[in-house]
C-alpha cells in the first residue's frame, strides 16, 4: 500500500468568516463535496467537515500544487480573507486542534469530536479515506479524546445551546422562569438547547419539529418540556413565545417575517447552519434576531476559565504532531526497505534454486540439507540488510530523501526521480512504490553477477 502524497486543506470558520460566509461554503453537503474533490485531477483521498461554525475540506495529492488547485473552488463566493488555505503540516495540526475543541466557538465543547467521527465515517463509506488521511484523522480523534480525558478543557464548557440560553437570559425583559420558550428542531443541537432551557426552569417550554414524533420523543426525554408540536402551526407558536431558539438542519429558512406577524416582543436565537431565520425578520418591531456571531461574548468568558487547560492541550498536540510526522517518515523508509528485501528475496530464490540444482546433480539432497541451504541464504540476507535498513530509517528521520531515492533506484531500476522537497512538502516527499520489484538484469550480466553487485553495494552502504 502506498503512503505517498501530501495533504492540503481549506477552512472557512467562525474565527475569520461570518455566518453568511460559512453558510455559503456549506452550500453542498459533505457527501457532494467529497465526491467532487475525488473527481479532481491528482486527488487520491478527500475529507470534508461541516458544523454550525465551520466548513472545511482536505485532499491528498502527489504534489501540493494539485491539492491547492483542487480546493480553489471550495468557497468561490467567500472573500479571500475569510478562507484559510493550509499546507500539509498546517492541515495535520489544525485537524488535531479542531478535534480537541481548541478551534471551536465554545472552547473545549464536546460535540465537535462526534462530528469529526461522523464525517470520517461518511468519507470512509465513499472510499475517500486512504493511508494518509487515515493516519491524520485517527490521530486527530485520539488527540480529541486525550484532551478531554487528561485535561479540564471541557469542564464548564457550554454548548451552543446553553450559550444561547445565557444570551437570552441577558436580553429578556422578564425573568426566564416567567417566559415561554420555543425550540425549533429536535436534533442534536435542539436537544442541547432544550436541556439547557429546562435546567434554568423556563416557564413554558415548547419543542417543535417537522417530524412531530421526534418532538414527542424529546419531550419524553427532557423533564420540563410542556408541549411537543409540528411546524404546521409555527406562526401561532411564534406568537406566544418570548424566546425562540432554532436548530434545524433545513436547507431553507424555517422562520421568516410572515411567520412573525402575530409576535410582539420576541428574541430569536438562530444556532442552525444553514440559518433557520431570515435575517430580514430582525427589522420587524419588537423582534430581535441573534445568530452564532452574537454568542462570542458569552463564550469568551468560558474560554478564559479554561485557558490553563488549553495550554496543556497545546503541548499535547505538539507531542502527538511530532509522533505523527515520525510515523509518516518511518512509512516512507519502510517502503524503501520493503523494496530492498523484495529485491534481495527475488535474487535469493533464483540463486538458491541454482545452487540446489547443482547439488542435486552431485547426489540426492535430504530435506535437512535443503533447509540448511535455505537458512544460510536467509541469514545472509538478514545480516547484509540489517545495516542499510537502519541507515534508511535514520535517513527518513533526518529528511535525507536523497538516500531513500538512491535505495529505490538500486532495488528498482525502473523507479523514477523523486521530486524535491519544493515540489510537494518537505515533511512528506513523494515515494511511489511499484507493485512488483523484480531485478531487471542486463542480458550480458549473469544472475550471480547481479546478486554479487547488489550484495557488494549493500555491504558498502
Amino acid at each position: 500500500m502506498r503512503n505517498a502524497g501530501v495533504i492540503s486543506g481549506v477552512s472557512v470558520a467562525h474565527d475569520r468568516a461570518t455566518v453568511r460566509e460559512i453558510e455559503s461554503a456549506s452550500s453542498d453537503d459533505v457527501q457532494t463535496v467529497v465526491k467532487r474533490l475525488l473527481a479532481c485531477e491528482g486527488v487520491s483521498e478527500a475529507f470534508s467537515l461541516q458544523t454550525c461554525n465551520r466548513a472545511e475540506a482536505y485532499v491528498v495529492t502527489d504534489d501540493a500544487t494539485d491539492g491547492r488547485r483542487a480546493l480553489d473552488d471550495f468557497a468561490p463566493d467567500v472573500r479571500d480573507g475569510s478562507v484559510r488555505h493550509m499546507d500539509h503540516e498546517e492541515s495535520l495540526r489544525h485537524l488535531m486542534r479542531v478535534a480537541a475543541g481548541l478551534e471551536s466557538l465554545v472552547l473545549g465543547e464536546d460535540q465537535i469530536l462526534g462530528q469529526v467521527k461522523s464525517s470520517i465515517e461518511t468519507a470512509r463509506e465513499l472510499g475517500a479515506i486512504g493511508p494518509m488521511l487515515e493516519d491524520a484523522l485517527l490521530k486527530a480523534v485520539h488527540v480529541g479524546e486525550r484532551a478531554r480525558d487528561e485535561t479540564a478543557i471541557n469542564e464548564g464548557a457550554v454548548s451552543l445551546g446553553s450559550a444561547a440560553v445565557r444570551l437570552a437570559r441577558a436580553e429578556l425583559d422578564e425573568p426566564i422562569c416567567a417566559s415561554t420558550a420555543l425550540v425549533i428542531g429536535a436534533g442534536e443541537m435542539g436537544t442541547l438547547a432544550t436541556k439547557a432551557l429546562a435546567s434554568v426552569n423556563v416557564g413554558e417550554l415548547v419543542v417543535a419539529n417537522r417530524t412531530v414524533s421526534h418532538a414527542v420523543h424529546l419531550a419524553r426525554e427532557v423533564p420540563g418540556v410542556t408541549t411537543a408540536a409540528g411546524l404546521d402551526d409555527i406562526s401561532d407558536l411564534l406568537g406566544e413565545a418570548d424566546l425562540v431558539i432554532t436548530a434545524t438542519s433545513s436547507p431553507d429558512y424555517v422562520v421568516d417575517a410572515t411567520h412573525l406577524s402575530g409576535a410582539e416582543t420576541t428574541i430569536l436565537i438562530d444556532i442552525a447552519q444553514p440559518r433557520d431565520v431570515d435575517p430580514a425578520a430582525d427589522e420587524l418591531d419588537g423582534i430581535s434576531v441573534r445568530d452564532i456571531d452574537d454568542l462570542e461574548t458569552v463564550t469568551d468568558r468560558t474560554a478564559e476559565r479554561r485557558e490553563r487547560a488549553s495550554r496543556a492541550v497545546e503541548a499535547m498536540i505538539d507531542e502527538e504532531f511530532d509522533r505523527l510526522l515520525a510515523a509518516y517518515k518511518r512509512k516512507r523508509a519502510d517502503e524503501a526497505i520493503s523494496s530492498m528485501y523484495e529485491a534481495a528475496e527475488h535474487v535469493k530464490r533464483r540463486e538458491v534454486s541454482t545452487a540446489l540444482s547443482k547439488l542435486e546433480a552431485q547426489g540426492d539432497l535430504t530435506d535437512e540439507q535443503r533447509e540448511t541451504v535455505e537458512s544460510l541464504a536467509d541469514a545472509l540476507i538478514g545480516q547484509l540488510l540489517a545495516a542499510p535498513t537502519k541507515s534508511l530509517r535514520d535517513a527518513a528521520g533526518d529528511d535525507d530523501w536523497t538516500t531513500i531515492q538512491t535505495a529505490m533506484r538500486l532495488f528498482d531500476p525502473g523507479f523514477g526521480d523523486l521530486p524535491g522537497p519544493n515540489a510537494a512538502d518537505s515533511s512528506t516527499p513523494r515515494v511511489d512504490i511499484p507493485d512488483d520489484h523484480p531485478i531487471e538484469m542486463d542480458r550480458d550480466v549473469s544472475e550471480k553477477e547481479v546478486s554479487r553487485r547488489m550484495l557488494e553495494q549493500l555491504s558498502n552502504d
